[in-house]
This record gives structure tokens, C-alpha cells and sequence, in this order.
């Protein structure tokens, strides 16, 4: 019998996280290991390219949204991802990893984000770690949560004088984790009226002063094997909605954003999936490798 890498991949990855499972008191029911790890540990990454609609400045700039989803080994006391994880003993934890970029121009200059979020894949607890930046010719401003003491510690630096660099302390639940939730399972994602920390791009574009706001989140079918959750946040006039294919390992369809302005005007921002590989991305980086980026679409 011919065994393949990637067989072998999986199997040593089943074994392992069947211990870290064992250890752990608050695992995730919801995960099937089995099918997990069939898709997630192949030493590749999802990457799912949108065609991206971004109002900004009271228009709708036509751009391109990434959302990269891969699982890592992941430091539990430094919060960083762990360069040798068999030596890590129990320091280590698994994580989904979602890195998602927006690019579109305003004008004549362009904005470039990224955010970062890792929720752990077994451990039932919030993403340790929540980053996001926003980079455009004005300057740039980069934002960190990090989840300690039952809360997550903040900093954010910004080329704003009002915002300055500033440090804050908010104790709730992330929006930005939902997409990793409903990659893990869906049934992992919230119900009902809840405190929530709003998208941290959505902070950065508004400017709002970040803390937790009620918001309510409900989740249904909207097809034969389709699902959305919406989070609807009252007091700040923001809507999220995610559509998914209601089935392992519920893919990312689209999403959109829905502001309501003080004068009642509604900006919407879109994105819709128009390409998906599992590529192991960080092994293509010669010039020989940026054609496969037209496969992408990009």
C-alpha cells in the first residue's frame, strides 16, 4: 500500500490533537477531529479571494478582499505563533488562523488592511490574540488585543493626535472571531443579545472609541445548503452579515457591512468570493511563482 505525505500529515496531526484534546477539560465538542483534520492539515492554506465594494468617504471603491485561513501551533503564555511546538510541551495550543486583507484606492491614494485573528481550534476559549492594521498614504495605525486575566488588554498607536497611543481594558467577546467560529462550527458561534467588541476595521474607519456594545446575533438557513448570521449592533448603527455554505467546512460565500449614518443614510460594503485554493503560499515566493496569482484573480 502506497501512504501519501499528506495521509501521513493527517495521521500524525489526528494523534496529536487527540492529546491535546485528552488534556484538555473545555474542549470543543463540536469539532470532528476526523473531518477537521481531512481538510485543515494538509501543510496548506485556504485562501479565498472577493471581489470587495469598500465605502469609504461616501463612495463605493471597487477593490479586493483576501481571507487566508490556515491552522498553526500557537503560544499560550507569549501569544505568538511557536517556532518549534514539539519542545513547547504544554505551552502550545492549535489555532485558526484568518489573516484577511482589504485593498482599494480613494482617489488617488490607496488603503491597504489587514486583520489577524487567532481563536484556538480545541481549547474552548476567546482568541488570545486579535490584531489589525490600516496603512494609506496619511499614515497608518495599528491596533493589538491580547486576552489576559479574563479580559483583553488593548493597544492601539495611531498617527491621529486625538487617538494618539493609548492602552484599554475591555472584558466581552470579539466580532472579528465569529468567521474563524464558523469555520470551526457554526453551532460555535453566539446566539441572542449580547456584549461584543465591534470589527476592529470598523473602529479604525469610524474612529468610534472602542468598547464592548450590545449587539444581537442570529443565525438561520437560507437555503438547501446555505446559512447566514447577522450581528446587529442598534446603538452604532452597524450590520454584519455572513453567508456560508451550511456544511464542512463552511466556506466563506460573502459578507456584507451595513452603516447607518446620523442622517439615517445607510453605506453598505460588499464582498463576494470569487476564487478558493488551498496553496502552502509560503513555500511560493520566487519570481517564477507570481503567475499564480492571475489564477487567483489577482
Amino acid at each position: 500500500m502506497i501512504v501519501s505525505k499528506k495521509n501521513i500529515a493527517i495521521v500524525i496531526y489526528l494523534f496529536s490533537a487527540s492529546i491535546i484534546s485528552s488534556c484538555n477539560s473545555t474542549g470543543r465538542k463540536a469539532i470532528d477531529e476526523e473531518q477537521f483534520a481531512s481538510h485543515w492539515y494538509q501543510d496548506r492554506a485556504e485562501i479565498n479571494v472577493f471581489d470587495l465594494k469598500q465605502m469609504r468617504y461616501g463612495q463605493a471603491r471597487e477593490g479586493k478582499a483576501v481571507m487566508i485561513f490556515v491552522t498553526e501551533d500557537f503560544s499560550k503564555r507569549k501569544q505568538v505563533k511557536l517556532d518549534d511546538p514539539a519542545g513547547a510541551g504544554k505551552d502550545a495550543m492549535k489555532v485558526m488562523k484568518l489573516n484577511m486583507t482589504r485593498d482599494f484606492v480613494t482617489g488617488i491614494y490607496p488603503y491597504h488592511t489587514m486583520l489577524s485573528v487567532f481563536t484556538p481550534v480545541y481549547d474552548d476559549l476567546n482568541s488570545p490574540k486579535i490584531a489589525a492594521s490600516v496603512t494609506e498614504w496619511c499614515g497608518q495605525s495599528f491596533m493589538q488585543l491580547n486576552w489576559k486575566n479574563n479580559k483583553y488588554q488593548g493597544q492601539l498607536y495611531s498617527y491621529f493626535e486625538a487617538e494618539g497611543d493609548q492602552e484599554l481594558s475591555i472584558s466581552a467577546k470579539s466580532e472579528d472571531e465569529i468567521f474563524n467560529l464558523i469555520r470551526l462550527n457554526p453551532e460555535l458561534v453566539p446566539t441572542g443579545t449580547l456584549k461584543i467588541i465591534p470589527s476592529l476595521i470598523f473602529n479604525r474607519f469610524t474612529h468610534l472609541p472602542l468598547d464592548a456594545e450590545s449587539a444581537n446575533i442570529a443565525k438561520r438557513k437560507i437555503g438547501s445548503n446555505q446559512a447566514e448570521i447577522e450581528v446587529i449592533y442598534e446603538e452604532i448603527g452597524r450590520n454584519l452579515l455572513i453567508r456560508y455554505v451550511d456544511a464542512f467546512p463552511y466556506e466563506i460565500i460573502s459578507w456584507n457591512e451595513t452603516q447607518t449614518k446620523e442622517d439615517g443614510t445607510e453605506e453598505v460594503t460588499s464582498a463576494v468570493r470569487t476564487e478558493v485554493q488551498m496553496v502552502d503560499y509560503w513555500r511560493k515566493n520566487g519570481l517564477q511563482d507570481e503567475p499564480l496569482r492571475k489564477s487567483l484573480g489577482l
